[in-house]
Parts: C-alpha cells; sequence; structure tokens
C-alpha cells in the first residue's frame, strides 16, 4: 500500500471563502448561520441556515459563464473548492500532470429542484387536475432542455473533472451526511492502492431551499429555536434541538507521497486510516450505544496500523441533535476508554451549520489545518454542557496544541458511518 498525503485545501462555507477565511474564522469562533436571504422565507417555521453569502462564482470558470445553465448551486460550489485546493497544491496550471492517473470523487446528497423554473408549467398543466400528457407539452416549450442535468448527482465530479482534464477514476458517493468523509476515504483507497496518483476528493452540497427547508422541519431533524441565528447550533448543548441546514464544499488534493515529494509540494498531513460501516438499526435514528460508529473509528484505527491511545484530536460529527450527540459521545468511550475524556473532541457544525453531503469534507478540511498549525477549533454555543454529553468538547474558544493523529468523523441518515484517521508528516 502507498501513502497518501494531502497537499492542497478548498473550501466554501457560511463563515469563509477560501482556506485563509474560513480558518481564521473559524479558530476565532465566529459563526457564519444567518437569516437566510437567498429566498423568501415568509410562512417558514425556519427562517435561518449556514448561507454562503453573496455568492459569485465567475472567478472559477475559467472564463467559461455558459457552463453555469447547467450547473446547481451545489455544482459551483464544488467546483470553486476543487478551484482553490489545486491552486493551493500549486496544481492549477500545470500541465505536468498525466490526466488518465488524476482523478476525482466527490460526495453530496439530495440535489435541490429549482421550484420557480418549472412552477409555471405545472400550474399552467394543472387548472385543478394534473395532466401528465400536457404537462410533458409544456415542459418542452418552458424547460431549457439541459435542466435535468443540473440535477443529477454525480455533475459535482463530473464538472471537476472536465474543469481540470481528469481523466482517472471519477465516483459520486451519495450516503447523505457521511458522504464527504467517505469520497476522500475512498480517494485514499485508489491513491493507496495505485490507481491514481492524484484524487480531488470531499463533498459538495447545497440544502438552502424552500422544498428541503420544509421537508427538514417536517421531519424533525433541525432546530426551530428562536435565538439569535449564531448561537442555534449548539452541540453537546443541553439546549439543542436539532441542526441548522447549511451549504458549501471543502476538497482536497490526495497524492501519491513521492508522488508530492517528487515536485517539492507542501504536505498538509498523511491520511493512514478509513473506516466505514451501517448500524442497521433505523432510518432516522442512530444506534444508541454508539456500536456502528464505533466499529467505523476501531477500523480506520486498525487501518492506520494505531491504537487509540495514540490519538490527540477527534473532529465530531457533533449536529447539535440530542440524539446523535449523546450516541457520538457513547461511541467515543467504547473506542478510547478511560482516555476518552482527555482527547479534545469540537464540532466545527456550532459555527457553519450542517452541510449534509458537503460536511465530511470541509471538517476533514478542517481537521487537516488542525494538524498543520497545532489549534484545535472550538465547540461554540456550548454553555450548558449536556451533562451526558461528558467529554472534552472545547468548549468556545480555540486550543492551541500540537496534534500529531487526528480522527474525523461523519454519520449519516439511514445509519452511513465513516471516520477518516490523518497524521502529522
Amino acid at each position: 500500500m502507498r501513502r497518501a498525503v494531502i497537499t492542497g485545501l478548498g473550501v466554501v462555507a457560511p463563515n469563509g471563502l477560501g482556506m485563509n477565511a474560513f480558518w481564521e474564522a473559524t479558530t476565532e469562533g465566529r459563526s457564519g448561520v444567518s437569516r437566510v436571504d437567498s429566498f423568501n422565507t415568509e410562512g417558514h417555521t425556519v427562517k435561518v441556515g449556514g448561507e454562503v453569502k453573496n455568492w459569485d462564482p465567475s472567478p472559477y470558470l475559467n472564463g467559461n459563464r455558459k457552463s453555469l445553465k447547467v450547473m446547481g448551486r451545489n455544482v459551483q460550489f464544488g467546483i470553486a473548492a476543487s478551484h482553490l485546493a489545486m491552486d493551493d497544491a500549486g496544481l492549477l496550471h500545470s500541465d505536468k500532470l498525466d490526466p488518465t492517473r488524476f482523478g476525482v470523487v466527490m460526495g453530496t446528497g439530495i440535489v435541490p429542484i429549482d421550484l420557480g423554473e418549472f412552477a409555471s408549467a405545472v400550474a399552467q398543466s394543472t387548472n385543478g387536475c394534473f395532466s401528465m400528457p400536457k404537462f410533458a407539452q409544456v415542459e418542452q416549450a418552458e424547460m431549457q432542455p439541459l435542466w435535468i442535468l443540473r440535477h443529477l448527482p454525480n455533475m459535482v465530479a463530473a464538472h471537476i473533472s472536465m474543469a481540470h482534464n481528469a481523466q482517472g477514476p471519477n465516483n459520486t458517493i451519495v450516503t447523505a451526511c457521511a458522504a464527504g468523509t467517505q469520497a476522500i476515504g475512498e480517494a485514499f483507497r485508489l491513491v493507496a492502492r495505485g490507481d491514481a496518483d492524484l484524487m480531488l476528493a470531499g463533498g459538495s452540497d447545497s440544502r438552502i431551499d424552500p422544498l428541503l427547508f420544509v421537508a427538514y422541519t417536517v421531519l424533525g431533524a433541525i432546530s426551530r429555536s428562536v435565538r439569535p441565528p449564531e448561537e442555534i447550533s449548539r452541540p453537546f448543548d443541553q439546549g439543542r434541538d436539532g441542526f441548522v441546514l447549511g451549504e458549501g464544499a471543502g476538497v482536497m488534493v490526495v497524492e501519491e507521497y513521492e508522488h508530492a515529494r517528487g515536485r517539492g509540494a507542501q504536505i498538509y498531513a498523511e491520511i493512514t486510516g478509513y473506516g466505514s460501516s451501517f448500524d442497521a438499526y433505523a432510518i432516522t435514528k442512530p444506534e444508541p450505544e454508539g456500536r456502528g460508529a464505533a466499529l467505523a473509528m476501531k477500523a480506520a484505527l486498525n487501518e492506520a496500523k494505531l491504537d487509540p491511545a495514540d490519538v490527540d484530536y477527534i473532529n465530531a460529527h457533533g449536529t447539535s441533535t440530542k440524539l446523535n450527540d449523546l450516541m457520538e459521545t457513547q461511541a467515543v468511550k467504547r473506542v478510547f476508554g478511560e482516555r476518552s475524556r482527555e482527547i479534545p473532541c469540537s464540532s466545527i457544525k456550532s459555527m457553519i451549520g450542517h452541510l449534509i453531503g458537503a460536511a465530511g469534507g470541509v471538517e476533514a478540511v478542517a481537521t487537516a489545518l488542525t494538524l498543520r498549525e497545532a489549534v484545535v477549533p472550538p465547540t461554540i454555543n456550548l454553555d450548558t454542557p449536556d451533562p451526558d454529553c461528558d467529554l472534552d468538547y472545547v468548549p468556545n474558544a480555540a486550543r492551541d496544541q500540537r496534534v500529531k493523529t487526528a480522527v474525523s468523523n461523519s454519520f449519516g441518515f439511514g445509519g452511513q458511518n465513516a471516520t477518516l484517521v490523518m497524521q502529522a508528516v
């Protein structure tokens, strides 16, 4: 098995565009959660989200604005994050890459449907009684031919590969909240096995959408709190009542170690282990004792040939829901035993909300930066810790601490679990 290292990072997040802005905001404990202004929230129970404000994809399209016609918002975020990661790795304009050894794996989730775009077609064809033949006729007249291409999950990876001429492996992971972490894990395996020398991997997603706001509200997963927006996401706090929907992308360049050394690349960290599992318990509830999550963490540590005693930091999934935070606490105790209370374990969802398919990508970027910068990001809004969530969740302020080995967790709806192990090089 070959070594796989991280040589470039790109982020589009509610609290910062670009790695430096994101990391500065995250270590300072600045929230990107605010009132949503990309659509009219009148009549919606929930009016806040982790929204990327004043978004402009133009700088990342290489002058090809026509491509926006077939790019959903999640694709635009992925393109931007991959552009930033390639630039950070010194590869954006490189002519020395073998395109057949260069691939992409991206995680994403439900692709929002632009209701406004085809609402008029539905209205015209209905008149109180929906008619499929009539709708088809109106649809063909009113909707642009490539509309459907904006709503296929694989379009994020496809557009990224085309933008960078990556002709090697190309995969899309759609495993809800675990997707971004699993995408990086699969890219790590492709490099380690020798199937590719260079991979772009991470997650990109956007749930700031009127239909999805209603869907998650009905599901009972998102917070209905009337606190100020920046105080609503509060993982492990006794006052938490659900997560905040967010959007964005986190992408990293995963590169074979000798390939990176040969071109004099900077190295943030090495990925040494990846584990995944499934709860087989319930669609909307995690297994309460954390058995599935613990299995993923143990598998990742085993692949890395590490003991639980080697871990210095855990980037928690930490959604701010009652069930997930309790489950993750139990899972950490299962794996780390008596040491579990000694390991810093923080959730940056307190500052950006839950980015669903992009969550693992952005949080993996934060984990890599923790290793390089020797700063552990905080869990903000942790004012009254839940007594059952009794680990060191780094409340409200970042901590200067050298980290040699870190774990990044993601746990998704349906029972998906994924864990990455990263180590300082």
